[in-house]
């Protein structure tokens, strides 16, 4: 049965009207004739959805309950059942309600399209699993449901539905996406413009790349190498060297040029001097490379020349960036540089070659060393030969009788060993061969004829000879050994570096696959693992386009699949200590996400302690007085006079409040330990939030406090409502714990900031508790029992925390404790955004 085709309306937030374009497609589909249901579709109450639900089959969704409650869920059975060509499925991220056929709704949709069912269905760019941490940063608020990348990169199309933030918010202005009491609340947090615009972005890159993923798979299946300038790739080579930082700010403004530029750095590991560059130079051009958004490479190359070519055209790179030589005139004039032979070999790609500070630069150096005889030294090495025999032949005969034979095969043997020097052991066969021939038909007698008649003129031949071969052996395995030794320390460069990537935790599993693919040269690396049901994969990176792979174990259970070139033995030998690194780093990740998970279970398992604790104890004390009060009310039994009647309301309104309180602080807790508070920073003035934040106080405990301020105080950069809470509790936690004297209010300036200082006169804390009287759920031995569950100072610095403030506590001169709050003052409004932005 063919597999059914699965496309994706993507959005970069709710009410893009993705749902509206997904039932627009299913009424074009049903004209055409297919036969088209609905699964399942989220309507949230929007008038027009419902309007594009008439004249399509709806099919009933399945009851699901949990804990009492009756849930609507997809009915993947009467999908089957009803087996249409097509079917529409809101919201591909949904989380299924427990008891479901799958934990997700992405998987009811895989189970739909193996049975050759074609699915129609949405999803927000905020629940894709690679970008959840990134959209958390922005907006804010974890997302909880996600669907795997993967699911979305392999569906037939997607297709972006796409609509600016100020049209977005238009339409929640008019109440088109949520109820009238919702829009308030969304336009002020998550429904920003700042956010609408960061995740419409992504949503564009995110697409963008998806693109770029099938123009390759296009380019490769058609066998099309040359070079599609759809977008700017700039590759840079740094050396280590100094020019590099140079190198890559040019780099950057040039992938910057079309908006819209990928910049990536490569650096060879080479022995002809670019293997021992510093190691610390490389780590700050990777650095600096990261923080502009770029991407830093590592490759191994006999040539550095091809090297880098292989891999600009790897990366279907349309520009590249290389340094000119640091070397000085006089030494590119004898060897010619690594830019000229990319200049002339680099085809279509356009070769930027920058000047620095370093170019040229003057002064004597010893001369580079070549790491193998190469086919350009085996030519010149001929040409010396047949070139110089000869030469050679002429300056011995026009010097005559001054020679003697001896002299003359010396002179011919020096010229076997330059030949073997430059060539090798090729070329110098053929000068000790030729040399040979010439020196005996010109130089032995008889002259004139290939003939020997002396033993000493027959020994010197054979000793020419066989020193020009020995010298030219020598060379030669020279060369091989350099070459090993070359490879071999670029291989342990890369080992180490793997290594400690490993040991420090910051190489995922994919970034060390695609490290293994560039290092040898491979089309694709897959990690699979083996389970009794069967083989999964746990990481890939490359694209194998139907090419089959070749295994190579690492455990019992974990392999790596490789696809492209064949690897030789000494490969595969340094390819298994690579593969073992990858392995360790899988299996970190999965120690690292276990530990993660233990944490926050940990965590939730003390939040869940300690309100139970809060509820079972200090939240049942105003509980127990209202309703003792309340009861006492309501008896017909009791004769109450009015004075008891106001006593006993006034102790249900303080309960009242005591409760109203200890919920407040359970509840901003909550929020900061869930990280939803998103303040919104203005000038504000403190004088003015704190005589509003004394009204929370009652007649008696605002009597107590004296407050100082100073003319002139300039505002403070904060948000008003949290701050009044902050101040709030700041001020009612001192009367509360210091139960006589006065409380001691001080606004002021100190070290460039607006400081807030909350004196009272109680018993004070410990230097070595200070800290703790900040954590959620702690009181001290000054707390009287029922008095709170110990949250209001831990409120109180995670909301200064969240302005950009600090709060701590300090001795009062005397006796007592001092609690300062800080905030940065509020300068000028660009200073303002900045801050706020942050």
């Amino acid at each position: 049965m063919a597999r059914g085709s699965l496309r994706i309306y993507l959005g970069a937030a709710p009410g893009v009207g993705k749902t509206f374009a997904v039932l627009g497609e299913a009424h074009r589909r049903l004209a055409r004739g297919q036969d088209v249901v609905v699964g399942l579709v989220e309507t949230h109450g929007r008038r027009r959805t419902l309007e594009q639900l008439e004249g399509l089959e709806v099919l009933p969704r399945l009851e699901v309950t949990h804990r009492g409650v009756t849930l609507t869920e997809l009915d993947v059975d009467a999908v089957l059942a009803r087996h249409p060509d097509l079917v529409v499925i809101d919201e591909l991220a949904h989380t299924n309600a427990p008891g479901s056929r799958h934990a997700k709704r992405w998987q009811d949709v895989e189970e739909l399209l193996a049975a050759g069912i074609s699915v129609l269905t949405t999803v927000n760019v905020q629940h894709l699993a690679s970008l959840t941490d990134v959209v958390e940063q922005i907006t804010g608020i974890a997302q909880q449901e996600t669907v795997p990348d993967e699911v979305v990169r392999r569906a037939d199309q997607v297709e972006l539905v796409d609509m600016s933030p100020e049209a977005l918010r238009r339409r929640m202005a008019h109440g088109n996406v949520y109820p009238a009491e919702r829009v308030d609340s969304a336009m002020g947090n998550f429904f920003r413009v700042g956010n609408l615009t960061a995740l419409r972005e992504l949503a564009l890159l995110w697409l963008a790349d998806r693109v770029d993923e099938g123009l390759r798979r296009y380019r490769s299946e058609h066998d099309i190498d040359h070079v599609w300038e759809t977008r700017e790739r700039v590759v840079v080579a740094l050396t280590g060297g100094p020019e590099g930082e140079t190198l890559v700010r040019r780099a950057a403004r040039v992938a910057r040029r079309n908006g819209n530029g990928v910049l990536m750095a490569v650096h060879v590991l080479h022995s002809d001097g670019l293997a021992g560059a510093s190691p610390e130079a490389l780590r700050a051009q990777r650095a600096l490379v990261e923080s502009l958004g770029g991407s830093y490479h590592q490759v191994v190359g006999d040539d550095v020349a091809t090297a880098l070519l292989q891999f600009a055209r790897g990366a279907d790179a349309t520009q590249l960036v290389i340094g000119t030589s640091r070397r000085s005139r006089w030494a590119r004039a004898v060897r010619g540089g690594i830019g000229g032979e990319v200049i002339a070999r680099s085809g279509e790609i356009d070769v930027h070659i920058v000047t620095h500070a370093a170019a040229g630069s003057p002064g004597w150096r010893l001369p580079v060393l070549t790491t193998a005889v190469t086919w350009r030294r085996r030519w010149a090495g001929l040409a010396l030969a047949l070139g110089g025999v000869p030469l050679v032949t002429v300056l011995c005969l026009t010097a005559g009788s001054v020679l003697s034979l001896a002299s003359v095969l010396l002179v011919f043997l020096l010229l076997v060993v330059a030949v073997a020097l430059v060539g090798g052991l090729g070329p110098a066969v053929v000068a000790a061969v030729v040399g040979g021939l010439a020196e005996n038909w010109f130089f032995t007698q008889p002259t004139g004829r290939l003939t020997v008649n002396q033993v000493d003129d027959v020994v010197a031949l054979l000793g020419y000879l066989v020193v020009g071969v020995a010298v030219a052996t020598v060379v030669d395995r020279s060369a091989r050994r350099a070459v090993a030794a070359a490879r071999s320390a670029a291989e342990t460069e890369m080992l180490a570096s793997l290594s400690r990537s490993v040991l420090a935790g910051d190489r995922a599993l994919p970034s060390m696959l695609e490290q293994i693919r560039e290092a040898f040269g491979l089309d694709e690396v897959t990690m699979v693992e083996r389970t009794a049901d069967g083989e999964r994969t746990v990481g890939s990176c490359g694209q194998a386009h139907g090419r089959t792979g070749d295994d190579v174990p690492i455990t019992d259970t974990i392999a790596l699949r490789l696809c492209g070139r064949p690897l030789d033995a000494g490969d595969r030998r340094v390819l298994v200590a690579f593969a073992e690194q990858a392995a360790v780093a899988l299996q970190q990740g999965r120690l690292t996400a276990q530990a993660a998970e233990a944490d926050r279970l940990a965590a939730g398992n003390s939040m869940r302690t300690a309100l139970l604790a809060a509820v079972s104890h200090d939240l049942r004390t105003p509980l127990a007085g209202i309703k003792a009060a309340s009861s006492a009310l309501r008896s017909t039994d009791l004769a109450l006079t009015d004075d008891d009647r106001t006593e006993l309301v006034a102790t249900v309104d303080e309960s009242a409040d005591r409760l109203t309180g200890l919920v407040d602080n359970l509840l901003d807790m909550s929020r900061l330990q869930s990280g939803a508070v998103a303040p919104t920073l203005d000038p504000t003035d403190l004088v003015a939030v704190l005589g509003t934040a004394l009204t929370w106080l009652d007649g008696p405990q605002r009597a107590r406090v004296v407050v100082h301020s100073p003319d002139g105080l300039p505002a403070a950069l904060a948000d008003p409502g949290l701050l009044e809470r902050v101040v709030a509790n700041l001020v009612g936690n001192a009367t509360q714990h210091a139960p006589s004297g006065v409380v001691d209010v001080r606004a002021g300036v100190a070290a460039g900031r607006v400081e807030l200082r909350v004196a009272d006169r109680g018993p004070g804390v410990p230097e070595a508790d200070r800290e703790r009287v900040f954590a959620p759920f702690q009181r001290l031995g000054d707390a009287p029992g029922g008095q709170g569950v110990g949250l209001g100072l831990a409120v109180a610095r995670g909301l200064t925390e969240a302005m950009g403030g600090t709060l701590t506590a300090e001795d009062t001169p005397g006796g007592g404790l001092t609690m300062v709050l800080s905030l940065a003052p509020a300068e000028l409004p660009a200073r303002r955004d900045a801050v706020g932005a942050a």
